[in-house]
């Protein structure tokens, strides 16, 4: 069973850069490769070797601000398989502004949404054709596809040459693809709170910047080696109330129903499976609210707690350890309003339950940019 992502980035990627003439100019390459099943034949050493040259881009400079400074920031996205053997994107055009929005942010030309849509579509359909992309199983969806594979697609921006600190003007954009299974490991749940910040008011939290995964993965780590699932941080400056995951937003089912996740300000990354869920959650009449949310009062009034984002999916937290203090929602089990959440999103995505709000989107070629 296929876990997290893989390291091995299908063979068709998309390359614009950003030139002086302040216009775009990109193009679909396809990587030297092999077939999905002679891959499988390669031993390890030649695998190694075969991967290594497959993700190389010997055009990108190495010393750039993005490599020295984490001067950069990237998307990730999923095509999910479905029964009819397509493949269908989750709300990519979303993906495409939010990437606008954090290039704007960190001082570089944004990339234009209309320019990222078809790149994408067309990036996963090519690598489709050519057999990479999973099949879509059944027996997924005995466990309402937790265990579901997809396409995961990384956009990403990378700056030109630069060694001292400055600001990227010229800037390429990347989109790769590769498979991706479950990203949570199997096993506990559990969450405990971290005395690392995440971001700080005035700063950039907002973005979907390299630089702020660095304190994430870090946290993580300590988390995971403490026995438990998933870091969450507080914020910067009392440091009682919740703000997001290591890399997932997070919700509160409260005792009187009410589904209650961290307004965004400017320290929280607006989430596109955040945003679907307070959808979901409105169409099923569900009372919700965007809002500070501090320890005391979610250890005291929350009866289920689950984090969402494109990797996690939904993803129900069993308990929460702050201080040495551990509160166990709804006795360590997923919530039937957390259920509902995960089955309709994931559903949705595989194309088992109608898509009323119009998200999943054909991945299909669209022709050269």
């Amino acid at each position: 069973m296929a876990k997290g992502f893989s390291l091995a980035i299908n063979p068709w990627v998309y390359l614009a850069k950003y030139t002086d003439e302040g216009v775009w100019k990109g193009n679909y390459i396809e990587k030297p490769h092999l077939s999905p099943d002679e891959e499988k034949k390669l031993i390890a050493g030649e695998r190694e070797k075969y991967i290594q040259g497959r993700n190389s881009f010997p055009e990108l400079p190495l010393v750039n601000y993005t490599t020295q400074y984490g001067m950069g920031c990237f998307e990730g996205l999923k095509a999910f398989p479905q029964k009819d053997g397509s493949l269908k994107l989750f709300r990519p055009g979303e993906n495409g502004k939010r990437m606008a929005r954090s290039m704007k942010g960190l001082m570089m030309p944004a990339f234009p949404p209309e320019i990222f849509l078809p790149a994408v579509k067309t990036v996963v359909a090519k690598n489709a054709h050519l057999g990479f992309t999973p099949v879509y199983d059944p027996e997924w969806e005995k466990n309402d596809y937790i265990y579901g594979h997809a396409v995961y697609v990384r956009p990403f921006s990378y700056a030109e040459p630069g060694i001292g600190v400055g600001i990227s003007t010229n800037p390429w954009v990347v989109i790769v693809t590769t498979s991706v299974g479950s990203y949570f490991k199997e096993g506990t749940s559990k969450a405990i709170t971290s005395r690392r910040v995440r971001a700080f008011p005035e700063g950039i939290g907002w973005i979907k910047c390299d630089a702020n995964y660095v304190t994430s993965a870090l946290a993580k780590r300590e988390a995971e080696s403490q026995g438990y699932m998933e870091a969450i941080f507080l914020d910067a400056r009392e440091h009682k109330y919740f703000e997001e995951g290591s890399s997932c937003n997070i919700f509160f089912i409260m005792k009187n129903g009410t589904v209650v996740t961290p307004s965004l300000e400017d320290t929280i990354l607006p989430g596109i499976t955040r945003r679907s869920i307070m959808t979901l959650a409105e169409s099923m009449d569900l009372k919700t609210e965007e809002r500070k949310i501090s320890i005391d009062e979610a250890f005291s009034e929350a009866r289920e707690v689950f984090v969402s984002g494109t990797a996690a999916g939904v993803t129900y937290i069993e308990s929460i350890t702050h201080e040495g203090k551990t509160v166990i929602f709804n006795n360590g089990k997923m919530g039937e309003v957390t259920h509902n959440f995960l089955r309709t999103l994931k559903g949705i995505q595989y194309g088992s339950i109608e898509d009323r709000f119009n998200w999943m989107v054909s991945a299909e070629e669209t022709g050269n940019l």
